[in-house]
């Protein structure tokens, strides 16, 4: 592997927290060969969605910002499908590759694969047939409706084609190989933000240009994991973990099952922030343009900080899910309670930078530092870097759940979360004397809440009879 700043850093923090007694330093170790390509992949792919918001916002000012912002609980439903039974496919991967039974590994592959499509085609038809009602459904702004409906059409190609990438990218991380599915998804963000820029400046595109760029990125992604796990090996990228026939059988009952079951929890608790986005951004509105911009942008700084949940809550699954596999529930128990621990530490740092450099971050996507979203966005942002630490407790906490299969009460966390806490918070926001404080609470209550939960579950230990019931020797059973 060639070393990178986020491979030296994720180690410093590992050693010093080994040193202060709070991580096994070969636990440390592990954890970090698995989360930082997964948290190289979150910034790129976090940067590249905020780079559509940049380079649109430049060109056609706050209304376009809008209107992508409008799309994006849309766009967030292929992810939410999609990553929902990707949970599925790393549970059984992983367990299966702990258990060396890699014979096993196609048919989970196949059928997450096969569920994926199956889910996500219907989505993409829907997005293309009624964009303008979805994008009016948020805002009766014209302008942001019309640019958040031209970039939703093109958008809908993408669907299915985000989903597949999920699966891929789980399966590799299942297998240990966080960093061929870093190479493949933070290359395809590279390409897409390249795209991009040809789209949207050279061709004079606009939005269509930077839904069009993330369509062809993703399919250039899709087209890597297809051949790459077909051959066991990609020119440049190198060998893969496993290699899958894409003639075996695409449905089996037990393991689309067991997908269904793993995955369908985390499908409702991706698509709970999904959901939750269009009431958000619908209150939000109710401040008026330059609120609405200034939330967009600190949304796309939000992905941003919370990417190390990306690296850590996989690697929580990936070596939980192998820890059982091996039928060893005791170290299962000791990586998640230590990369919950590793995760908090890696976001205070990540805050901390955000903060500092608050204002810099703000202006990059916007004409004018005088603009009126500016000093809001840099408040907004203030208090989404505070609130971003308890995500590194959820992300870590989750993710060692999603591997056991005790998928539910993550899902109800982010429910009370969004549902109970930040979305009447905005709304009180918008139509009483909190204002703006509405939104800065918003952010501490769909982080604090979900963390608490998920933590404390997993602290009850009641995932390791959950887990028993799909590891690889029940599997055989059915």
């Amino acid at each position: 592997m060639v070393p990178n700043p986020f491979s030296w850093l994720l180690r410093a923090i590992g050693v010093a927290l080994a040193r202060a007694g709070l991580l096994s330093e070969q636990r440390a170790r592990r954890t970090s060969e698995l989360a930082w390509p997964r948290i190289v992949t979150g910034v790129a792919r976090m940067s590249k969605s905020a780079a559509d918001v940049a380079m649109v916002g430049v060109v056609l000012g706050s209304s376009a910002i809008a209107g992508v912002g409008y799309a994006g609980p849309f766009w967030g439903a292929a992810f939410s499908l999609g990553g929902g039974l990707a949970a599925g496919t790393i549970a059984l991967v992983s367990q299966r590759f702990g258990a060396e039974a890699y014979g096993e590994l196609g048919q989970a592959i196949r059928s997450s694969a096969a569920l994926v499509v199956a889910v996500t085609v219907p989505v993409a038809v829907l997005f293309y047939l009624f964009p303008v009602e979805l994008i009016g459904l948020l805002t009766d702004d014209p302008q942001a409706v019309t640019y958040g409906s031209d970039y939703l059409r093109v958008l809908s190609f993408g669907v299915p084609l985000a989903g597949l990438n999920l699966i891929g990218s789980r399966a590799l991380i299942g297998a240990d190989d966080a960093y061929t599915a870093m190479l493949l998804r933070a290359g395809g963000a590279v390409v897409n933000v390249g795209l991009n820029a040809v789209f949207i400046f050279a061709l004079g595109m606009g939005v269509v240009g930077a839904a069009l760029g993330t369509v062809v990125s993703n399919v250039v992604v899709v087209a890597a994991f297809a051949v790459g796990m077909t051959r066991g090996r990609l020119p440049v990228v190198g060998a893969f973990p496993l290699t899958v026939s894409p003639f075996g059988s695409y449905w089996n009952r037990a393991e689309c099952r067991d997908i269904v079951e793993i995955g369908l929890p985390v499908v409702g608790r991706n698509s709970v922030w999904t959901a939750a986005r269009f009431p958000l951004l619908a209150f939000v509105a109710m401040f008026g343009s330059p609120v609405a911009a200034a939330y967009v942008v600190t949304r796309r700084v939000f992905g941003i900080m919370n990417a190390p949940g990306w690296g850590f809550g996989l690697a929580a699954s990936s070596l939980v899910g192998q820890e059982l596999g091996k039928d060893d529930e005791s170290t299962a128990e000791s990586y998640g309670r230590e990369i919950v621990r590793f995760s908090v530490a890696t976001y205070v740092l990540a805050a901390a930078l955000v903060a500092v450099f608050a204002r810099d971050i703000v202006v990059l996507f916007v004409e004018s530092p005088t603009e009126p979203s500016v000093p809001i966005a840099v408040d907004m942002v203030y208090a989404a870097a505070a609130a971003v630490i308890p995500q590194g407790v959820n992300a870590a906490a989750a993710g060692a759940l999603d591997a056991t299969g005790d998928t539910r009460w993550p899902f109800y966390g982010r429910v009370v979360g969004m549902f109970a806490g930040a979305i009447p918070l905005v709304y009180l926001g918008a139509t009483t004397d909190l204002g703006l404080l509405g939104i800065y609470l918003s952010f501490f209550a769909e982080s604090i809440v979900p963390g608490a939960v998920s933590y404390y579950r997993f602290t009850t230990g009641k995932w390791k009879a959950i887990s028993r019931g799909y590891r690889p020797d029940a599997a055989a059973d059915d």
